[in-house]
């Protein structure tokens, strides 16, 4: 098997520019409820209603939406006054369940996006959770990523490396990064190659319901069009029923050549988080929580986890609810 699992230690191109460290507003009480399309076909089926209630952290919402197949998915919706809030409470969000699964299975197995996420991610290395999570525990993948050497500005590993994994202490062998010197196509196999060895040794879980690999929680970001991963709106891979990872050369957006996980795998994990921030994302967030009846489907509107969804949003990008 080729090995996916980076040794941060030897990645010198990297580490020769860094030095690895350690390290209120007043809130509008509303309730948010509405349905909205979440996952394999779903159908919306009541109108999107705002209600006061009294909030003292932030404005959640408890949103049902109908399955084909009579499913029922839930998600919770938290809006924040500012990504300041949401980035510490994604961090508790974050700390609690890496206690839990640490508890239940001996291993936190964690997949991060790149963009606006990574920077939502601080304050997991700053006090108490930098000193109180067993970061020795912790897997972390990539739900995509650019087919560009890890020191390319355009690299999700460098994002994460920059801004998130230089700052704690997780084992070299616990960062599962892409070959960059293969193509695309063999890059996804080579990645899916190594996410079926961790599944064969126990590291990560396989889905009962699904039979594809279950990760304890994946943290994502979504692009101002919809897309999540890349998987981008009206791309044939979304339709993707197969395969674990596979690749794309016709991105929409630069570079074009990348590697992505499938909404099977996506759709099959424990928990998911989606944190947007930002008013350029505000419409995309109307159309997926609010009353748009449209029956095209956006890719963030085909997120639908095993367990639960949370979405993490600030005031801006909640501002068209």
């Amino acid at each position: 098997m080729a090995e996916c699992a980076l040794s941060l230690a030897s990645s010198s191109s990297v580490l020769s520019r860094i030095s690895p460290t350690r390290f209120s507003p007043i809130r509008r009480p509303i309730l948010l409820t509405s349905s909205f399309v979440a996952g394999k076909p779903l159908f919306c089926s009541h109108p999107h209603r705002r209600n006061s209630v009294l909030s003292t952290n932030s404005w959640r919402s408890q949103c049902r939406t109908k399955a084909s197949m009579a499913e029922r998915v839930s998600a919770k919706v938290e809006v924040y006054d500012s990504e300041e809030e949401l980035a510490v409470a994604l961090a508790k969000y974050t700390a609690d369940l890496s206690e839990k699964f640490c508890k239940e299975r001996d291993a936190f197995t964690v997949v991060v996006s790149g963009g606006s996420l990574i920077k939502s991610l601080r304050k997991l290395v700053e006090p108490p959770y930098i000193d109180s999570i067993d970061w020795s525990k912790w897997h972390v993948f990539w739900v995509d990523e650019r087919v560009v050497p890890k020191d390319h500005p355009d690299s999700n590993y460098l994002l994460a490396y920059d801004g998130f994994l230089s700052k704690i202490p997780i084992p070299a062998g616990h960062v599962y990064a892409i070959n960059d010197a293969l193509s695309a196509e063999a890059a996804a196999d080579d990645y899916e190659t190594c996410l079926r060895h961790l599944v064969k040794s126990k590291i990560l879980d396989i889905s009962k319901e699904s039979g594809f690999p279950k990760f304890d929680v994946m943290l994502l970001g979504m692009g101002p069009d919809g897309h999540i991963a890349s998987l981008f709106p009206g791309h044939p891979l979304v339709h993707e029923k197969e395969k674990w990872v596979t690749f794309i050369k016709d991105s929409p957006k630069p570079p074009p050549n990348r590697i992505t996980f499938t909404f099977p795998v996506i759709n099959s994990s424990a928990n998911i988080v989606l944190a947007i921030v930002g008013a350029g994302k505000a419409d995309v967030v109307h159309k997926s929580l609010g009353d748009d009846k449209s029956s095209d489907l956006l890719p963030v509107q085909m997120v639908s986890p095993e367990g639960e969804l949370v979405w993490f949003l600030d005031k801006d990008a909640a501002s068209k609810l």
